[in-house]
């Protein structure tokens, strides 16, 4: 951040709070407190009221607001994704203020940047269920990128690694839309390399370029349809998963298919159900801790056992 930004900042930090202490602001924007005591006096020159007292903290003057700063497109993005997050993985009390915020803020941007959020909004689905969030955001630091390719409709150069790979592959891509499911993020996009329509987890995205080029629209694509009709024609596998009966409830909230076919044993009962990923299963059946069990078939079992496994050598290293 630039001084002239954090000086922007720094004014709207105290705008939202009563007092604050130098020492507090110097942590929060990463600067001495030093600094903090020299842009304090920087904008008293540039007539900003702040008042001061020593030991005590910084505020601005009673009545003085900071006139409305325009977000940028990337912050646009975030606060839309955050709605949708909030919208699909809350309950419906927040629907309604979410969807009221969101349209104060469409009302306030240039057209250009409006024009950035129907793009994301039609672009942009999230799937599941309170539950799903799972993600580890230092492990995507892509979905931002991808965001900006999707809005802008500039092709994408990836360095990506599929699931089970080490080796890396390269992808031109044009990016159709970007959805969240199964707690992770995934980039709908026409593979050059593939020629066809492929998604690629955002985590395992290892770099990322955004070339020149732009891409047309495509008003025949509709991202909504394209998941209706990957799911119509999606291979989904049985399995079997015992649950204790405390874990019931809850397992039947989260899951995509109605749990059926219940055998009772040791405090709870087995269930059938199908699913479109073993990998997304096993890490699910984890969350349970003791409360569930891969029954069947072999290679969930064997998932459940690798993905605990790696648990186990994490939680050893820490410990180390």
């Amino acid at each position: 951040m630039n001084r002239t930004d954090r000086l922007v900042a720094m004014v709207m930090h105290l705008q939202g709070r009563r007092l604050v202490r130098a020492e507090d602001m110097a942590g929060h924007f990463g600067v001495s407190v030093r600094t903090i005591y020299r842009d304090i006096a920087a904008l008293g020159e540039a007539g900003v009221p702040i008042a001061g007292e020593a030991g005590v903290g910084y505020s601005l003057v009673k009545g003085y607001h900071l006139p409305p700063v325009m977000l940028t497109a990337d912050e646009v993005a975030a606060l839309y994704v955050g709605a949708e997050m909030v919208r699909r993985f809350t309950d419906a009390s927040l629907s309604a203020p979410v969807d009221a915020a969101l349209d104060k803020l469409r009302a306030v941007l240039p057209r250009d940047r409006q024009e950035h959020v129907e793009r994301l909004a039609r672009q942009t689905v999230v799937l599941g269920r309170r539950g799903d969030i799972r993600i580890d955001p230092a492990s995507q630091p892509w979905l931002l990128a991808v965001q900006r390719g999707v809005a802008q409709r500039r092709v994408l150069r990836l360095a990506y690694r599929g699931a089970g790979r080490a080796e890396e592959t390269g992808r031109d891509v044009e990016p159709l839309g970007v959805i969240f499911y199964g707690g992770a993020w995934y980039l709908v996009a026409w593979c050059r390399l593939r020629a066809g329509v492929r998604h690629f987890r955002v985590d395992r995205i290892v770099r990322l370029e955004a070339l020149p080029e732009t891409i047309p629209p495509r008003p025949d694509f509709s991202l909504t349809r394209h998941l209706e009709e990957q799911q119509a024609h999606a291979e989904t596998m049985p399995a079997r998963v015992w649950f204790a009966d405390r874990a019931q409830e809850r397992a039947r909230s989260e899951s995509y298919a109605t749990l059926a076919g219940e055998a009772r044993r040791d405090g709870g009962a087995e269930f059938s159900l199908y699913t479109f990923s073993f990998e997304w299963l096993a890490r699910w059946i984890l969350s349970f801790g003791r409360d569930a069990e891969a029954i069947e078939p072999a290679e969930l079992r064997e998932r459940v056992r690798a993905e605990a496994s790696d648990v186990v050598r994490r939680h050893a290293r820490r410990g180390s």
